[in-house]
Formats: structure tokens, sequence, C-alpha cells
């Protein structure tokens, strides 16, 4: 029997969004390698280009990235195999980023195309309700084309706080939950510089500091958290040193607090950031991950994996000491990757 633990999953868009994936692959990850091993496609959903884990239950959830959005879930078995728990409607056009509460009640999902936000409630065994709340964003920033009006890209729940990132309208929405009623409470928002087009936001462990990629600009944003949860611009940086067409997707920040790490669409690369010299963030080295797309990567044990949704493959990476990412073997061929989960 497969270690759950060493079990990763794969999202990507499939034919219903122009992409070449099948749904939801699994893989089996060696912890001390980074290697990875394909089990298969193990949900065969449309665009699962978003995933996440419940806190303390076997369940993964995805979104659907579809005009018509909807939300999946499915318990997680024995190498990676998911049994389906259920299908409902985020209320909202190309959802392409959901979180779990982390008390593991609430499922909350980003509605990029129509700029909302859906709150749907999960039972005992992880399974989701139907929706208790949509809420819509309102207004638009400079960008006619991409910010013509809201586009929210990420949430992440904090604590008491829920973010909610809005690449069209330049801002970081703050929002509490009402346990009860599984509805938002708007606590007021972070206006970026005009033009921004923050994309996702990552925080230093055990800090108050956050990180912001600014799509749009090509920026890392540094904000600061009050005892409250209120966010306060500090810094602002260029997220590559490379020339011609840079568009920022990931943004995360090591386990250390040490380094912050941004994938670079455009000129296809993965810039590092010394964390440990203060403020503002200290730009240290830029790699080529062999790819232009990189849209996606996560850390975990040591290493690094891309998602370079257009080079179709997950490359990996390790982390020698000084953080700078090394190429470890030979990357994994997956028709339009956009998210790893390990």
């Amino acid at each position: 029997m497969t270690n759950e633990g060493d079990i990763a999953f794969i999202g990507c868009y499939t034919a219903e969004s122009g992409g070449r994936g099948e749904g939801v692959l699994a893989v089996r990850r060696d912890p001390r390698t980074g290697a990875l091993d394909p089990l298969g496609t193990v949900a065969v959903t449309p665009s699962p280009s978003f995933l996440a884990r419940h806190p303390t239950l076997p369940v993964l959830y995805a979104v659907n990235e579809l005009a018509e959005g909807t939300v999946s879930a499915w318990r997680i078995g024995d190498r990676g195999r998911l049994t389906e728990l259920g299908v409902r409607s985020t209320g909202g056009d190309s959802p392409c980023h959901l979180a779990v509460a982390p008390d593991g009640r609430h499922l909350f999902a980003a509605n990029y195309g129509s700029g909302s936000l859906a709150v749907h409630p999960l039972d005992d065994a992880g399974v989701p309700g139907e929706r208790s709340d949509l809420l819509a964003h309102s207004g638009h920033g400079l960008d006619p084309d991409r910010q013509e009006g809201p586009h929210v890209h990420m949430v992440v729940p904090d604590g008491a706080a829920l973010y909610a990132v809005d690449l069209g309208t330049d801002a970081v929405y703050r929002y509490e939950l009402d346990h009860g009623a599984g509805r938002l409470l708007p606590r007021g928002r972070t206006q970026l510089r005009p033009g921004t087009g923050p994309r996702h936001l990552a925080r230093q462990p055990g800090g108050r500091r956050w990180y912001l990629s600014g799509e749009l600009d090509a920026s890392v944003t540094v904000l600061e958290a009050d005892e409250a949860g209120r966010l306060r611009v500090r810094e602002r940086v260029a997220a590559s040193d490379r020339s011609g067409h840079v568009q920022p997707a990931e943004i995360a920040v090591a386990a250390d607090g040490a380094q912050l790490y941004v994938s670079n669409r455009g000129v296809g690369t993965l810039a590092v950031f010394d964390l440990r010299v203060g403020a503002p963030p200290e730009y240290r080295a830029e790699v080529d991950t062999g790819g232009t797309w990189p849209r996606h990567f996560a850390l975990a044990d040591g290493h690094l994996y891309v998602a370079d949704e257009r080079a179709h493959r997950v490359s990996r990476w390790s982390l020698p000491g000084d953080g700078v990412p090394v190429p470890a073997g030979e990357p994994l061929e997956t028709g339009s990757p956009t998210c790893v989960l390990p």
C-alpha cells in the first residue's frame, strides 16, 4: 500500500479550456530524491486548474475553471485513487483558485471571470454543500483589456481573516467569516499601485510580512499586517532582472523564511530573493525553468516542482543551502499542468 504522504496531485487545463490534460493526475513522490512517478489520471474532470487539500481529512478539492464554474471534491484512497464526493456550482465564471478554512468547515473559491467569491459549507466528511454566500466585487483598473472589471485571482484564509486578491481592481480585500451563517463580512481593503494586477499572495512563516506578485507590472509588493490583520504596503521591487515580457505568477516563501521565490512567465524563469537582509527583498538569482510559462510551483522536503503549462511538463529542482534551485532529474511530461499539490 502506498503511503498517502508520498502522493502528489497535478491539476491541468483540459480540452474544455484549450488544454491537453485529461483531469487530475496522481504521482508518487520520493521525499528523499524528489522523483515523481506517474500513477495515472485519477479523476476525469474538466479543467481542474487549482487544487487544495482538507486540513485533516483525506479529501481533495479542485476548481473547474469553466464559464459556469464548479468546485469538485473527492475522497483520497490508496495510490491516490479518487472517489467523487460532490460537485457544486460556484455561481461565477472561471474559478481559478480555492482554499479550505483552517477548521475544515468551509471552502472558498475565487471566480476570476465574474470577480466574485463563493463560500461552501463542508460537512463532517468534507463534502461541500450548496453555496452559503456569493460576494461580488466592483470597480476596474488601468488596463482596459485585463482590468475592465474585478477579477478575483486568489483566496487566502489566515486565522480569523480571509484575504481576496483582485487583479482587476488592484486591491487585496479582507473579510471575516460568520461561521454560523457561512457568510463573508467585509473588513476593508488594501489598495495597490494602479496597474499592478495582483495575482498571488504569500506570507512569511511566523511573521507579519506578506509578499504579492503583480502580474501586470512585473512586480513584487511587500505588505505588513497589523494586529487586526490590516495590510499596509511597504516596498515594491521588480520580479525579474530579465528583459522581455515578464508576467509573474506563483509566489512562495521558504519554510525557514530565508528565501522568496517567484515564477515569471514569458521569460520562463524562477527568481530568488533573499529575505534575511531586511527590507526590501534582495534579488539574488534567476534560473531558467526550461519552458516559457511556469504557471505554478510548490516547495516540499527541500525540493521545488514547477508546472509549466505551455511546455506540458513538471520539472523538479533541489534546493541546496543557498536556496538557489538546481535541476534534479528529467521533468515529468504531462498535458497543460497548472498546479502541483505535494
